[in-house]
């Protein structure tokens, strides 16, 4: 596979090179739900890493099953939802292949789509597509990091790797997903010193 391999972000979990890792859920899923615009639900947290959000999902009662390919990660996301005295379930699985016992209500895509080589960008998108159910969203942050090599010389640098909004419309089209109409929430991380996301939430039609 193009990219960062399982071996990549094992030895990333391993040494404790975790730059994304915030510690705690993002502010903008405690966001969604405190507004009620995510309500508890079916839902799936593809690349969950040490599991912050699933933990904050399963303890607001959601049925939520958390996903990454890495062993350290599945641990790490295991042993914080023990910690946490919550139920959820974490898989170990590859989201290009991972197919669903029955469509979610709603994918929470933070940190998978921008570790994903864009070679592969395609795959995942139709991935989800299939995993949410008609009616269901994806309360996706898509990361703004453009780079200068990229944009003067077309090279491809990550992860994580820059998810421009034009790409994300080809790759959740109009067809398959009703988009909201911008602008859209930036959201800054504490602890990456440049770049951002955007917010969206994008129903499944």
């Amino acid at each position: 596979m193009t990219g960062p391999t399982t071996e990549f972000w094992q030895a990333r979990f391993e040494s404790k090179q975790t730059g994304w890792d915030r510690g705690a859920p993002s502010a903008q899923l405690l966001a969604w739900l405190d507004k009620g615009q995510l309500q508890p639900c079916r839902i799936a947290v593809p690349g969950c890493g040490n599991g912050w959000e699933v933990v904050e999902l399963a303890r607001r009662g959601f049925d939520v099953t958390g996903l990454d390919y890495t062993p350290a990660a599945v641990e790490g996301a295991r042993a914080n939802c023990e910690l946490a005295g919550v139920t959820a379930r974490i898989e170990q699985a590859d989201v290009l292949s991972y197919t669903p016992e029955q469509p979610v209500d709603a994918v929470y895509e933070q940190t998978c789509l921008c570790a994903i080589h864009p070679d592969n960008w395609l795959r995942y998108a139709a991935q989800l597509a299939s995993w949410v159910r008609p009616g269901g969203t994806l309360f996706a942050l898509f990361m703004q990091m453009p780079r200068p090599a990229a944009t003067q010389e077309g090279l491809i640098e990550g992860p994580p790797y820059h998810c421009d909004i034009n790409a994300m419309r080809v790759l959740f089209p109009e067809s398959s997903w009703v988009w909201p109409k911008p602008p859209y929430d930036q959201v800054l991380h504490p602890k990456l010193p440049v770049g951002h996301e955007l917010a969206l939430q994008l129903v499944r039609r």
